[in-house]
């Protein structure tokens, strides 16, 4: 199973390579900034299924915290993944650069202790309060 991703600009462009695992819904403060949201939609998956295509000039890795690297587009600010030093052989794609319908369940959602509060979470899976 193969699938297809980019970011706004279309200059950082990715295949996905295998079956994808749920979509995870992260509310922490860091995720909400850098998505501009409410939320991040996060797909885990194994470093060696991430395939670049093109863009790789384009990438720019950024600190967020310490062992933790969120990675964009430079050219339009496109968030692409994120990946800590203490896991490195996985990254957590963001669900909305993947083309074409996306059949996956969400699996949680993780720190709701701290999300935004203009948004009420209106399903019934699990919450964590912190991480998952």
């Amino acid at each position: 199973m193969i699938h297809t991703g980019s970011c706004l600009c279309d200059g950082v462009q990715f295949r996905l390579i295998g079956p994808l695992e749920p979509i995870q819904i992260c509310h922490c403060a860091q995720c909400r900034k850098a998505q501009g949201s409410a939320f991040a939609a996060n797909i885990p998956v194994a470093a060696t299924a991430f395939e670049l295509i093109s863009g790789a000039a384009l990438l720019v890795r950024y600190a967020s915290s310490p062992g933790k690297a969120r990675v964009f587009c430079g050219q339009c600010g496109s968030p692409v993944f994120s990946q800590r030093d203490a896991a490195p052989e996985t990254l957590r794609v963001r669900a909305g650069l993947i083309d074409g319908p996306l059949k996956l369940p969400l699996s949680s959602h993780a720190f709701t202790a701290s999300k935004a509060d203009w948004w009420t979470i209106t399903d019934t899976l699990t919450q964590h309060p912190g991480p998952r």
